[in-house]
């Protein structure tokens, strides 16, 4: 059993007392968090399969959350699973002001025990309102323990809708959390198997035997004829680049509007391509009487594909209007699907992977203050590639992190959180500015990349051809980065050139994102060719430890991890003990259970 689930740590010496301190309020009885999430691990059925799965709320996918901006909102999360941590990410929200919420186990918290507790507190800043998700960041157990958030506009959105629909994409295996994770870090590499199918709001049927056909069904999302809708797009998945597209709706229908809620202009699209951890709206226009009425139908199959797998995964969900056409032709006996069963032949001829899909293609819809090439301050490359000896590793700069594992060699397991080691021992454990930047962005002694408030930074992602492998083996990757979002300058195949990436821009302006793919644009090159490279801008705002890494589950397990020092000491280490120690000890008084109430600091009254 790991560290993760069992760790009691002594604390190390303090060495520079913060400049703040606020008093810790105790969340008894009276107080009433404005949402509350159970963690269970519970034995269901998923699209015919019987699985033990990590759900909140003993729901799949979770509830739908709804938050405005400017408010601090309390969520508390509850574990109650038996021998396994938890904690919460808010993917694509910054929680720059409050420390101990971004949810990272082993970066800015320590995850929440079993049988215990925690009350995260978030706070979107104005212009934040779009569409988010939220996860668990343990293991793997972000592949079912999620659900959508959403922001509120807290105005009439931009674009005028009759409505919104959530397509919420999942995969699901016929193995546990526990083997999919003991596979990966075996000695010799097992690798799991791809998914047994995709989910599609929770539903699906399975593409492995099903035992159990009370599940086997499809997701059916409702519509009326010729109304526009805007349909939110969030790919939850743990492995697979998803393309999607809509029967018999062609060219017209739909028009992204957001991206990592960002809002753009309008742009139109065929087909959705979207990776882990990414999320789109667009404007659906659905057909008018005349349209169903001519094709004799009321229902359409909505098809989901795996694209840059060795095996294509496909499943369905039904698109469906109601019956409230009055063109003298009535629809309710006809065209309607049996939601039991997969179509006969795929309807849809979906296209292969988009390498670059909407690169240079999105704008904006509001200034946002992109950063030229001659703001940048300093550029960090990040040299990707896998490694196989006895292990499978997928490593950075020849090093990879993990939070939990059996890692060998190059991966660093940390003994607690970083933003807890800079609470408890500042002088040991903030990483040094200077040898970081003579060390390509990475201080050999913390394995952290620091990096100055004001800073214009770029960061290019360049994959190499694998070693230990047989055919240098390349793989698509969704780089996901925690806290301030960055300007996607764009990616491309080969080897990045600076003066390429500039041509390519000209003209353009970058939108802003939390996710964008590296993609490998070619199955296999030899070992150490340059094939496919990503380019990320940020301007340095907000202060903390956020993680940026691979949002592949499998490859976040094999070492696809970064952790990252926005600010120094005083720019992040605000709150002085007493009032954070509960929030310093795996278990802490931060930590509520059965007997106790957790000891809470409200770190918006420092706002």
């Amino acid at each position: 059993m790991s560290w993760l689930r069992t760790c009691v740590i002594g604390l190390l010496a303090f060495a520079a007392a913060p400049v703040l301190s606020l008093e810790t309020q105790e969340h008894g009885d009276s107080f009433a968090p404005d949402i509350v999430l159970s963690v269970t691990r519970e034995d269901i059925s998923i699209g015919g399969m019987y699985r033990q799965t990590a759900l909140i709320n003993n729901s799949l996918p979770a509830p739908t959350l709804r938050i405005p901006e400017q408010k601090v909102v309390w969520i508390r999360v509850y574990n109650n699973m038996a021998d396994e941590n938890v904690t919460m990410h808010w993917h694509g929200l910054a929680q720059a002001t409050y420390p101990f919420s971004d949810g990272t186990p082993l970066a800015s918290q320590w995850p929440i025990p079993p049988h215990h507790f925690f009350d995260y507190q978030l706070k979107t800043a104005n212009g934040t309102a779009g569409t988010y998700y939220y996860h668990s960041h343990v293991g793997f157990q972000a592949s079912t323990a999620t659900g959508a958030l959403i922001v509120e506009d807290p105005q009439a959105p931009p674009y005028e809708t009759h409505g919104e629909r959530t397509v919420f994409l999942q995969e699901y295996w016929n193995q546990t959390d526990e083997v999919i994770t003991a596979k990966l870090e075996s000695a010799p590499f097992k690798w799991p198997g791809e998914p047994n199918g995709w989910l599609i709001n929770g539903k699906s049927i399975s593409n492995f035997q099903a035992v159990d056909t009370s599940t086997t069904a499809l997701s059916i999302i409702d519509i009326e004829p010729g109304k526009t809708y805007r349909f939110r797009f969030v790919g939850a998945t743990a492995l697979s680049l998803a393309m999607l597209g809509f029967e018999n709706h062609g060219r017209g229908t739909l028009e992204i509007i957001e991206a990592d809620a960002h809002y753009t202009k309008p742009h139109p699209v065929d087909v959705i391509q979207i990776g882990s951890g990414q999320r789109y709206s667009a404007l659906f226009r659905a057909k008018t009487c005349a349209e169903l009425v001519k094709e004799g139908r009321l229902d359409y199959y909505i098809q989901v594909e795996s694209r840059d797998r060795p095996v294509a995964t496909r499943n369905y969900a039904i698109l469906r209007y109601a019956n409230t056409c009055t063109c003298g032709m009535s629809l309710y006996r006809r065209g309607r699907f049996a939601v039991d069963a997969n179509p006969q032949q795929p309807p849809i001829k979906l296209p292969p992977t988009i390498a670059g899909y909407l690169d240079y293609a999105l704008k904006p819809l509001y200034p946002n203050n992109f950063p030229t090439a001659a703001e940048v301050t300093r550029r960090v490359m990040m040299n990707v590639r896998v490694d196989q000896k006895k292990y499978f590793l997928w490593r950075i700069n020849n090093h990879g992190w993990t939070e939990d594992g059996k890692p060998p060699s190059l991966i660093t397991t940390p003994r607690e959180p970083y933003l807890v080691s800079l609470y408890k021992n500042q002088t040991a454990y903030l990483p040094n500015y200077e040898e970081a930047v003579s060390h390509g962005g990475v201080d050999p002694k913390t394995g952290t990349y620091p990096v100055k408030i004001g800073e214009v930074i770029e960061i290019v992602f360049q994959q190499y051809g694998g070693t230990g492998t047989a055919n240098g083996t390349l793989d698509t990757h969704p780089w996901h980065g925690h806290g301030a979002h960055h300007y996607d300058v764009g990616g491309g195949d080969g080897a990045w050139d600076p003066h390429r990436v500039e041509k390519k821009l000209r003209g353009r302006q970058p939108v802003l994102r939390d996710t964008t793919m590296l993609y490998r644009y070619t199955s296999n090159v030899p070992a150490g060719q340059k094939q496919g490279w990503r380019v990320w801008r940020i301007r340095v705002t907000q202060p903390g430890v956020w993680m940026v890494h691979c949002h592949t589950l499998q490859h976040m397990v094999l070492g696809m991890q970064t952790v990252w020092i926005h600010g120094d000491a005083e720019d992040i280490v605000k709150v002085g003990r007493p009032a954070v120690q509960g929030y310093l000890e795996y278990g802490g008084d931060a930590y509520g259970n059965e007997t106790h109430a957790p000891k809470v600091v409200h770190f918006d009254e420092l706002d």
